[in-house]
């Protein structure tokens, strides 16, 4: 199975790769979201460590109870031949309505199939007031493409 764009990486195809990322997770399908990882794929998660695709999904799912109405955005950080470092933020609120902002950057490593072999994500959340929020399209699919990022946002 191959996932491209394929390494090694240009400025313009770790910006789709980022890019493509970013539409899936807010698709919320953590089975859909699982193919774009290497079947041992190994990720960091802040403090949890998760390995494999059914891992994967069960980790999402579980996330994905906890964090309602999650909206995410990623933005390319750098780049090498098989390595890409993004920058993200995303909101969500939790089930007594309470809302965040999780501020994080991921670092990724990908196979020649453009497999992601390796997540190592850093995650801080910031509780946030609804009148706060950045953040808004349907929450069912990907930012729109004339929804600012996360540098036309000042985040």
């Amino acid at each position: 199975m191959s996932r491209p764009p394929l390494p090694p990486f240009t400025a313009e195809t770790a910006a789709i790769k980022a890019r493509a990322a970013e539409d899936a997770w807010n698709t919320r399908n953590p089975e859909k979201i699982s193919l774009a990882y290497s079947e041992n794929s190994w990720w960091r998660n802040r403090s949890t460590f998760v390995q494999g695709r059914p891992a994967i999904v069960e980790f999402l799912a579980d996330k994905w109870e906890r964090e309602l109405d999650y909206r995410l955005i990623k933005e390319v950080w750098a780049y090498t031949d098989n390595v890409i470092a993004v920058r993200f933020a995303y909101e969500y609120h939790d089930a007594d309505g309470q809302w965040f902002r999780a501020y994080g950057n991921e670092n990724w490593k990908f196979d020649e199939d453009g497999l992601m072999t390796h997540r190592h994500a850093s995650i801080n959340d910031v509780a946030i007031d609804e009148s706060e929020r950045k953040f808004f399209w349907d929450a069912s699919g990907p930012r729109p493409a004339d929804h600012p990022g996360l540098s036309e946002l000042g985040l």
